[in-house]
């Protein structure tokens, strides 16, 4: 596997390092780690010879781009005005309390990412929770827990199978 440095200056090669290319070298980056860790956000700067904070600009502003490595689950969670007046506040609470992670972030074991967004489009079964693509309405604080809770289960059954 080739060091940070070495998959930086081949991304930094292949657009000939033109920092008017910054957003595709960054989405090559995020491709081969998954997230854009720090250290090589700064190193690719140096490449570039761009100040750091230009690019953290670039990776907060575009919500394609993730400073933490992803979890093994994607929980999104509705906001929307209908979800909200039903009750996503309160479930957002809940899973942030119970499992110690804010909207946009990965819990510390990995085991799921945690997103809210504006609007799913599903207003007419809100409150609305998905969980890899798979759609859960009605949700509230207790059943959105016991959802990622099968989550914990799920993955504890998975790893001791694993060990077997």
């Amino acid at each position: 596997m080739p060091e940070d440095s070495e998959i930086i200056e081949q991304i930094v090669d292949r657009y000939d390092g033109d920092d008017g290319m910054l957003i595709p070298m960054m989405q090559d980056l995020q491709a081969e780690s998954g997230y854009l860790p720090a250290d090589q956000l700064r190193c690719l700067g140096r490449h570039l010879r761009l100040p750091l904070s230009r690019l953290y600009a670039v990776a907060t502003f575009y919500s394609s781009f993730r400073l933490a490595p992803k979890g093994a689950h994607e929980v999104t969670l509705c906001m929307g005005t209908v979800c909200y007046l039903k009750g996503s506040a309160s479930i957002s609470e809940a899973i942030t309390r119970e499992f110690q992670v804010e909207p946009g972030g990965t819990t510390r074991d990995r085991l799921f990412s945690f997103q809210a967004v504006n609007c799913m489009g599903a207003c007419a079964v809100a409150p609305v929770m998905t969980v890899d693509g798979k759609y859960y309405n009605g949700v509230s604080p207790a059943s959105a827990l016991e959802i990622l809770y099968g989550l914990t289960k799920e993955h504890v059954t998975a790893d001791k199978e694993e060990q077997t």
